[in-house]
């Protein structure tokens, strides 16, 4: 019975279903129709959305080349007030009777533009800033519009940093330096004398209750940051003896950030308050409890307890924050303080997609190789009979013995026995077998357990336009999984399993997990690149931590950046567009100069040109392309 063609519709659900698009897209993105990765006009739905394709279309016009990072404003916009309403909700449904106050940790994302969207998007609600050096609250301190945003300073501070925070508070915004060790109190007693500024100060608590996922060192003994009980109270009683207890008015806590337990959150959140409580017996003014970070994006869409997952939603997480202080505190009959929270990675993460396109592919198949008169060996003629005895019944020795007179013929190139064409027929026989076994594994129902994973060793190896170390180094330090697709072409079924490389020179520069239906898988499903056709792929959820993190491996620099907002009618313009690094940039950053290159550079061409290697007219054109490509982009440009 002839196989019937499958439509594009059930195509494009297939692909919606592979890459878990809804699972962990937050319903910012969708596969439409043409069978494109789309944004998702949430605010007004019925308008449609609109296609990455059309958005690389219009960076080509404005030639910003592959890679490509783009941000996407409306997310933001979205995220912030998502985050906001969803707390409303829940101080109304509980009756709590207190405010909630966000701020977001500029170290998250340093970037100029998102920090001034942030304080944009943000001031209606009142929404501040976390930050940890001066350098970090003078960003703050520039771009907030809002004088009733909260600022909160952590992190170790110098005289200079807290005289910066209390003349953020002489101008009117409420900004608390939060203690984090015995030794920052005196420098704020004695600024604050010197300025005449009473400051507002927070203790930051080290916790004892532990969460799950990768980044649970923030809480416990051993814990780098916060004070313990004993240190709490040496800093009670000092502001004690200098009339300044009133001063307190924070308890700050962070259990640790990508929290995927909701009952680890609960836990954590209790412990806090009974801490807060504490402090309002010993008589400080209590009014804020700032529970730091925790609120976790979903990457893998598995909504789950696993560290890069999470088991609740945004509207769980702010009703069981929200319960869980009326609950405690009421216990001790004490009035609801302002309720801070420093989310970060859930505000900026779904804001950012890397896109690039695929430059090259390894394919492990065997290659077409013209015949050669020292093709003759026993073990080649061994190879070659495999297929006359592959069926499903000997489908294990078949394998086996290919990998024997794989290994064998290895063996003797390395002892110089046959030459590096017989290898070479071998290696290719030993790629033709595995396909062949391959073919015959797809229509058995129970496969060997040792050939379970060939569809993966046979797998290709795609060679993208981006340094993994530069635009994805959570990837390579931590093993961090974000939503890897084609932003295109997803109308045609995929016909080719991969692993991604970079272009960097070095063998950690790939990603090869991916987010599956059930885990962790090691390729990734795509198509055949096509003749004089770009392939563009896109990583998604790269808003949080991955452009402060980057580095300059192999020198490869900043890629290019696009801001784009979506109109009401889905129409889009470009807001900003910053061009990548160029070749001169990156060599500035390593103490090169330029200038000082390019006469170094003109001194040796010259002295060719005396010497009679080279014409005065090769001189002049080889440091006409030296100088050219000094202002290039660090990424491969493709000729146009």
């Amino acid at each position: 019975m002839p196989k019937l063609e499958q439509s594009i519709e059930s195509i494009i659900a297939d692909a919606t279903a592979s890459y878990g698009i809804k699972r962990w897209g937050n319903g910012f993105f969708e596969i439409n129709q043409q069978g494109q990765v789309a944004i998702v006009n949430r605010k007004h739905p019925e308008q449609g959305s609109l296609s990455l394709l059309q958005v690389i279309h219009g960076m080509q016009v404005r030639e910003l080349h592959m890679p490509v990072l783009l941000r996407i404003e409306n997310i933001i916009d979205q995220s912030i007030r998502e985050l906001n309403e969803a707390f409303a909700e829940a101080i109304s449904k509980v009756e709590y009777r207190g405010a909630y106050r966000g701020v977001f940790p500029i170290k998250v994302n340093q970037q100029a533009h998102i920090v001034e969207e942030i304080a944009h998007f943000g001031s209606r609600y009142q929404h501040g800033f976390e930050v940890g050096s001066k350098a970090e609250l003078i960003a703050a301190l520039a771009s907030t519009t809002c004088t009733e945003s909260l600022l909160v300073c952590n992190g170790y501070k110098d005289k200079e940093f807290v005289d910066l925070a209390l003349q953020a508070s002489k101008l009117g915004t409420p900004c608390f330096l939060v203690i984090e060790t015995p030794a920052e109190l005196p420098i704020i007693i004695e600024r604050s004398r010197a300025l005449g500024i009473e400051p507002r100060i927070g203790v930051r608590a080290k916790m004892m209750s532990k969460v799950g996922g990768y980044w649970n060192s923030t809480s416990g003994d051993r814990s780098v940051f916060g004070l313990s009980s004993a240190q709490m109270i040496q800093v009670i009683d000092r502001l004690k003896e200098h009339d300044m207890l009133h001063c307190l008015q924070m308890l700050h806590c962070h259990l640790g950030s990508q929290i995927p337990n909701i009952r680890d959150i609960r836990a954590g959140v209790s412990e806090a308050c009974h801490y807060y409580a504490s402090l309002c017996k010993e008589g400080a003014s209590m009014s804020h409890i700032d529970l730091g970070g925790g609120l976790a994006v979903d990457y893998t869409g598995a909504h789950s307890q696993d560290g890069q997952s999470r088991n609740y939603s945004l509207s769980e997480y702010c009703e069981d924050v929200v319960d869980t202080i009326k609950a405690t505190l009421d216990s001790y009959a004490l009035p609801h303080p302002t309720i801070v929270t420093e989310s970060g990675r859930a505000t900026v993460a779904y804001s950012s997609i890397l896109l690039f396109n695929v430059l090259d592919v390894t394919r492990f198949e065997a290659l077409p190789m013209a015949a050669g008169r020292d093709e003759k060996h026993d073990l080649i003629d061994n190879m070659r009979e495999i297929l006359e005895y592959l069926k499903p019944e000997r489908i294990q020795e078949c394998y086996n013995d290919a990998h024997y007179y794989r290994d064998e013929l290895r063996e003797l190139f390395k002892r110089g026995r046959i030459g590096l064409r017989l290898r070479a027929i071998g290696e290719n026989l030993f790629l033709d077998v595995l396909s062949q076994i391959k073919a015959v594994l797809e229509n058995m129902e129970q496969l060997p357990t040792e050939l379970e994973g060939l569809d993966d060793s046979l797998a290709d190896i795609y060679y993208g336009n981006f340094s993994l170390f530069q635009s994805l180094p959570d990837s390579w330090a931590i093993d961090q999984l974000f939503p890897v697709m084609p932003v295109h072409r997803l109308d045609e079924k995929p016909d080719r399993h991969t692993v991604l490389a970079d272009i960097t020179c070095d063998c950690d520069g790939k990603i090869d997990r991916f987010i599956g239906a059930h885990g962790a898988k090691k390729t990734l499903p795509v198509h055949s690149l096509k003749d004089a056709e770009e392939y563009y792929l896109g990583v998604f959820l790269v808003g949080a931590y991955q452009e402060t993190l980057g580095d300059l491996h192999n020198l490869f620099g900043d890629t290019n950046v696009v801001s784009i907002r979506l109109n009401d009618d889905s129409s889009f313009e470009f807001v900003k567009e910053i061009h990548g690094d160029s070749i001169a940039d990156v060599l500035e950053y390593v103490e090169f100069q330029p200038a000082n290159m390019k006469l170094r550079f003109r001194d040796k061409v010259e002295a060719a040109v005396k010497d009679g290697r080279i014409s005065a007219q090769e001189r002049q054109q080889m440091i006409n392309s030296f100088n050219a490509s000094m202002q290039g982009y660090t990424y491969y440009e493709k000729d146009v």
